[in-house]
């Protein structure tokens, strides 16, 4: 079992987002992935992030490489990772407001 690997959920452990789970999208190179939370539901925003900075978890979800945000949420919702999607969406329109 490759720990670094498409649809991989780790957990930020440096940085602003530190102690926030993630979701492996691609791989870009041997030292960095790109990674997205979604930010509407964990906070952490689609970028590169350097290996050492993750903490791979067992839980693994079933996605293509780079993969659009509401793919990932679909798949996070399908392995229930996450409890009713469309709440928390609606949550983060109400308050952006952008």
């Amino acid at each position: 079992m490759p720990a670094i690997e498409v649809g991989r959920i780790c957990v930020k452990v440096a940085g602003r987002e530190a102690g926030r789970r993630c979701v492996i999208v691609d791989i870009i190179d041997k030292n960095f992935v790109l990674v997205t939370g979604p930010k509407s539901i964990t906070g952490v925003k689609r970028r590169r992030a350097n290996i050492k900075h993750l903490k791979p978890t067992e839980k693994k979800i079933k996605i293509r490489r780079r993969a659009a945000d509401e793919e990932v949420i679909k798949a996070l919702a399908e392995a229930g990772e996450i409890e009713a999607p469309e709440e928390k969406l609606e949550e983060a329109g109400e308050k952006g407001g952008r």
